[in-house]
């Protein structure tokens, strides 16, 4: 059961740092995940007053606030026409639309968690953490740091030209996913992040060159191409086994999603 002594609608960030200085406070975000566990909270800060629920887009960058809803992601036009629809099809399987109302970004992304589908898809992207103190972070560098006191305050995905697919696989359709893929295509190359392997997200890049000049080859050459990178894949992702999959059933799903993920991206005109 969750106990919560006092509670706090901070007027500043600079308010909510100081208050989430004592190990025993803890910044709400949508309280969907936080509510399940059994925890005493001496201070719950609650940052909802402080205009951090919106996605601004400008032509360098989205940026998101912390406490903006799940939902708002998954409707948001820009970020869809962005990632190619990999946004949406990121976030539309979460429980449901009434959690998704709810649940926040800042929550998702703060948790680190391996099962999460919304870190999964922005590991993929060109994606930095704006923290309070620390400042810009890479997200894959923030993923990496201990947790500590600081607090969230925006995600940044800059608008790098780039073709992304989001696949997963559930044993039921509402339920954590069994494996996430999220395969992304760049000037600098491609990569893809497999989440709920079920440890944290772990990033997958073509250190063999398998795919490169792919888009030039015939689809013959690429259908060959992608085969052999998904080959590639499943020897080098780390897998294990827990209630929902085995670590065999995992390894066979990185295979089969990301070679559906690469013949997705290569089917994509620059104009998508």
């Amino acid at each position: 059961m969750l106990k919560i002594k006092n509670y706090v609608k901070a007027e500043s960030l600079e308010e909510a740092y100081e208050l989430n200085q004592k190990r025993t406070a803890c910044v709400l975000g949508g309280m969907v995940w936080l509510k399940m566990g059994n925890r005493n909270v001496t201070t719950a800060i609650d940052l909802s007053g402080l205009g951090l629920d919106t996605i601004t887009e400008t032509e360098e960058e989205f940026v998101i606030g912390c406490m903006t809803p799940l939902r708002d992601l998954e409707l948001h036009e820009g970020l869809h026409a962005y990632t190619h629809g990999a946004m949406k099809e990121s976030l539309r399987h979460i429980v449901g639309v009434q959690f998704r109302n709810c649940a926040t970004v800042g929550g998702s992304i703060w948790g680190r968690f391996g099962f999460s589908d919304v870190l999964t898809m922005f590991l993929a992207l060109d994606t930095e953490v704006e923290l309070f103190k620390g400042g810009r972070v890479c997200l894959w560098d923030f993923v990496k740091m201990p947790k500590d006191r600081d607090i969230l305050v925006h995600i940044i995905v800059k608008k790098t030209p780039i073709k992304t697919a989001y696949l997963s696989q559930r044993n039921t359709k509402t339920d954590f996913p069994v494996l996430a893929c999220c395969v992304s295509l760049s000037e600098d190359g491609m990569k893809a992040v497999y989440g709920a392997r079920p440890s944290k997200a772990f990033l997958l890049e073509d250190e063999e060159n398998i795919l490169k000049d792919a888009q030039t080859r015939s689809e013959e050459e690429k259908k060959a191409a992608y085969e052999k990178f998904a080959d590639y894949a499943a020897k080098k992702v780390p897998t294990s086994g827990n209630m929902r999959g085995s670590a065999k059933y995992r390894t066979l799903l990185v295979k089969v999603l990301t070679r559906r993920a690469l013949e997705a991206v290569g089917g994509m005109s620059d104009e998508n």
